[in-house]
């Protein structure tokens, strides 16, 4: 093979160019000059820039902490700009010295510090604008790479090394993927999908505030806005590079099927999630009871809901279990909810009083409908009380169940010790008979 179109012996030729200008500029920063000076300026700029930096911070974290009322998004621009603050003094320095220079002296003599100073202002640019990055990890890659990327370019290299990185490939017959393209490819569908977020943000936002459409349309929406615009930017993007994935339809089928099997259950919860959505049977906020889990939904997603409890636990349900399980939907059709609560009363007590004051007092609790008054109804005779029940009608079930039968457990019990009604409880006598062993001793113990 010729060496000119060998890969190899071209990654060694770049590798060895770039050997060559590194000595250089190495060489001419050692040797006495205007560019070992500009050197030692810049170093000492950084210095100073450090200094000022710790200095500056403290007085910035002491005028915020004395003001009260700002927003996050103002908090975090502080907290962004006290990250940066060295970085932006250095900029500053560099160019007030540059600019200086610039008069003073030689144009070439001045050339790494406004190269410097460049750099640092567009470092600061990249810092502020990769914030829209939400997720952390994420935000760090882009940041470091913007900021490669702008050194390279701003050093006039960008060329130089695009072109190695694209002899660093892999070719099977007539495909070939490079570094060059991989990189590519991944800068590319980041910003996609960084505007895909922002436009399904505003989206999002839109269709909230639309109050005609109810809250599990307004879910399934968005869900649908958001896979569009993401599967839209990932295609573009691939596309883009110039990757053909016309080749990979068998390749992506036979993944399809097998994904099928191993991903059966993720793929029935995500068709739960849809028809759950799209028949209103479950929809944010609503209360419901599966089990022993009592709460309402706070959130609808792809997978599972989020309903939290009145301890302020969080389950997450499994979209198919709401499907094939007994749900009680507390306000499906409306928010009426009928509670009952059962006690007793003495034989001795009036019924007929029992359940005027019963009903008095159920009326009497917040929360109680009084266009759906309370009754009392007697349930039964029981072996030391007369039982009833008491129903009454609220219609705020978000507000809890457990605490409103309390209020009205305690206004029958206020009730009752004012008009002098019992709340009876179990009580035995114990007979002894005459001939028994237990009588019969206990007589000859008296006699003693």
């Amino acid at each position: 093979m010729d060496e000119a179109t060998d890969p190899f012996a071209d990654f060694l030729v770049t590798l060895e160019g770039f050997w060559v200008s590194a000595l250089s500029f190495i060489s001419g920063v050692i040797t006495p000059g205007w560019r070992q000076n500009q050197v030692l300026i810049l170093i000492v700029l950084a210095i100073v820039a450090w200094l000022l930096h710790g200095s500056t911070g403290n007085l910035l974290q002491r005028w915020v902490r004395s003001r009260d009322g700002w927003e996050k998004w103002q908090l975090r621009m502080i907290v962004q700009i006290k990250r940066q603050l060295g970085l932006i003094w250095f900029a500053a320095l560099a160019w007030g010295v540059y600019s200086v220079m610039q008069n003073i002296t030689w144009p070439s003599r001045s050339y790494l510090i406004g190269l410097a100073a460049t750099l640092a202002a567009v470092w600061v640019g990249i810092a502020f604008a990769t914030r829209l990055v939400r997720n952390r990890p994420l935000r760090r890659i882009v940041t470091w790479a913007l900021w490669i990327y702008a050194t390279l370019y701003l050093l006039n290299v960008s060329d130089d090394v695009a072109a190695f990185l694209d002899r660093i490939a892999l070719a099977v017959g007539d495909f070939r993927l490079s570094l060059l393209t991989l990189i590519t490819a991944l800068v590319v569908i980041g910003v996609l999908m960084t505007l895909a977020r922002l436009a399904s943000q505003a989206t999002a936002s839109t269709i909230r505030r639309n109050d005609e459409i109810s809250p599990s349309m307004q879910v399934l929406a968005v869900k649908g806005v958001q896979l569009a615009l993401y599967g839209f930017a990932f295609f573009m993007g691939v596309k883009a590079v110039g990757i053909d994935l016309t080749g990979l339809a068998v390749l992506s089928g036979a993944i399809g099927v097998g994904l099928g099997f191993g991903l059966q259950k993720v793929v029935s919860n995500l068709v739960s999630g849809v028809i759950i959505l799209l028949d209103k049977s479950i929809k944010p906020g609503d209360v419901i009871s599966l089990g022993d889990t009592f709460g309402w939904i706070q959130t609808l997603g792809a997978r599972y809901a989020s309903v939290v409890t009145r301890d302020g636990k969080e389950y997450l349900i499994p979209n198919e279990d709401l499907i094939t399980g007994q749900v009680v939907n507390w306000s499906h059709s409306n928010d009426f909810v009928r509670l009952d609560i059962y006690f007793g009363t003495a034989y001795s007590d009036d019924p007929h009083q029992v359940r005027k004051l019963a009903i008095e007092a159920a009326s009497g609790v917040d929360r109680v409908l009084s266009f759906k008054p309370p009754v009392c109804h007697i349930v039964g005779f029981g072996d030391s009380s007369v039982d009833y029940i008491l129903r009454f009608w609220i219609k705020d079930p978000t507000g809890g169940l457990t605490n409103i039968r309390g209020h009205v457990y305690l206004a029958l019990w206020d009730a009752f010790q004012e008009h002098n009604i019992s709340i009876p409880f179990p009580q035995r006598e114990v007979l002894m008979l005459e001939d028994s062993k237990l009588s019969v001793s206990n007589k000859g113990a008296q006699a003693e």
